[in-house]
């Protein structure tokens, strides 16, 4: 019969397998029940929500939130796309953050998907996920997959975000204005839905992080 410290290391063999590649988020149904129990009972995973589980460490304390912080982006690409197969995206605003590279973990994520409920899911710390439910989702043109993330194209994402989010996020809004290749993206999307105050707002976003106008662009069309 297997002691307990070689039914662990079957536990964990299997548990490793599941990490190739350096996945942290695993579905309960992907690793056998008595494995799941023995890995959850020795500190090696940890349930985020039934049937949803990150990978942890025997020497995490209950209230470290590092395992979840770091699977936490990991966590909400599996969720959706198990839920909402390709019929999601993120909000504008958090779009155009993680197209900054500003991963800072937010309390709440809302996915906007037509399989909504307006719903939120509560997970770790504090955390949650809402799933606003949108009649249509973006055209495939205005989205973007990073990381396993269905995101607002930036230029699209540049549109829609509230003028609020330029005076909360000033430093992440400028890193993002100066990713833009060419204006001329977001001119095309302005001029389509006449968005007059947010060409306003954009062009004087534009010209303080140095880029040209949109009305400059605007002219020479």
């Amino acid at each position: 019969m297997a002691t307990p410290n070689e039914k662990l290391a079957d536990a964990l063999d299997a548990l490793k397998a599941l990490q190739s590649g350096g996945r942290r988020v695993i579905k309960s149904e992907e690793i056998k029940r008595v494995h799941r129990e023995r890995l959850l009972q020795n500190g090696f995973l940890r349930e985020v929500i039934k049937g949803w589980l990150i990978s942890t460490g025997p020497h995490a304390q209950e209230g470290d939130t590092t395992p979840w912080y770091a699977s936490f982006w990991e966590f909400c690409a599996l969720y959706c796309r198990d839920r909402f197969g390709n019929d999601w995206h993120l909000s504008p605003e958090q779009s155009v953050l993680l197209h900054a590279e500003a991963t800072a973990i937010p309390s709440q994520v809302i996915v906007y998907t037509p399989k909504g409920g307006n719903n939120t899911l509560q997970l770790l710390f504090g955390t949650s996920l809402y799933d606003l439910r949108q009649k249509q989702i973006l055209a495939q043109e205005d989205v973007v997959e990073k990381d396993g993330l269905r995101l607002f194209a930036l230029d699209a994402a540049l549109v829609k975000v509230p003028e609020a989010f330029f005076h909360r996020s000033p430093i992440e809004a400028q890193v993002a204005l100066a990713a833009v290749k060419d204006v001329s993206g977001v001119l095309s999307r302005l001029l389509d839905g006449g968005h007059s105050a947010v060409a306003g707002r954009l062009a004087g976003a534009f010209r303080r992080a140095g880029r040209p106008s949109l009305r400059t662009k605007s002219s020479s069309q």
